[in-house]
């Protein structure tokens, strides 16, 4: 099982590894990694891999059967090989700072609304959201967006640690997805931002509410029946 340590220091640009598996000839898998693998609306890492000087481009990452797959631009690795990884940072600083502006979003209009999320996708370019709300309101997304700018000019600490998932339910707002966790799941990894929002997520944050900047309300739409689908992004 590969050691995720992009999710202890989100913050940790490269590391050694070693590779323990490659399949057909590109897939690569590694006994610890600073690349985090596509998942939960959160876009891949992007980067290298480099072996005695020879880099190999990283394209895609992902979780296959368990596994951290790391998919390279060319063969050439082995199992056994010792490597170099080293993460595009601008790109991966990018998402953490438009996930953690979508922790704040989320917070903001599921108090107003009392609606869930039922989709989300976040990308370098914008992000969406999809809620199950009855009714429409432009006025409302506007004013969520403004109340989200007003709290992301604070210095509010991002925190992630465990919890049994028990216990984490038993926490008022943990969940905020339409659909129920699931129940395979004894540890959750959680996300809090201190006084504003705590759920349990995977994904890679920043630090400090403060490194997050603005966000930019860009449209909202109908997307069918009690379905709203809101657009956004982070400002550079």
């Amino acid at each position: 099982m590969t050691r995720l340590l992009c999710l202890s220091d989100p913050y940790l640009k490269e590391c050694d590894a070693t590779i323990t598996g490659v399949n057909d000839s590109k897939y690569v898998i590694l006994d610890q990694t600073v690349f985090y693998p596509k998942g939960g609306g959160q876009m891949n890492d992007t980067g290298e891999i480099t072996r005695e000087g020879e880099v190999f481009n990283v394209v895609y990452v992902g979780r296959f059967s368990g596994e951290v797959s790391h998919e390279v631009d060319r063969p050439g690795l082995r199992a056994g090989d010792i490597v170099h990884c080293k993460i595009n940072w601008d790109r991966r600083y990018r998402m953490m700072r438009s996930h953690t502006a979508a922790h704040v979003l989320i917070s903001v209009l599921c108090r107003k609304t009392n609606a869930l999320v039922t989709g989300n996708e976040l990308t370098l370019e914008k992000s969406r959201f999809d809620f199950n709300l009855d009714n429409f309101d432009r006025d409302v997304f506007m004013s969520c967006i403004n109340e989200v700018n007003e709290i992301l000019r604070k210095s509010i600490p991002v925190k992630a640690y465990e919890l049994r998932r028990e216990e984490a339910l038993k926490i008022p707002g943990m969940v905020k997805m339409a659909e129920a966790l699931p129940p395979q799941v004894s540890e959750l990894r959680i996300i809090e931002i201190e006084g504003i929002d705590i759920q349990a997520d995977g994904g890679t944050h920043v630090r400090n509410l403060l490194e997050v900047g603005r966000i930019e309300f860009l449209k909202a739409e109908n997307k069918g029946k009690n379905n709203r689908r809101i657009y956004y992004r982070i400002l550079p």
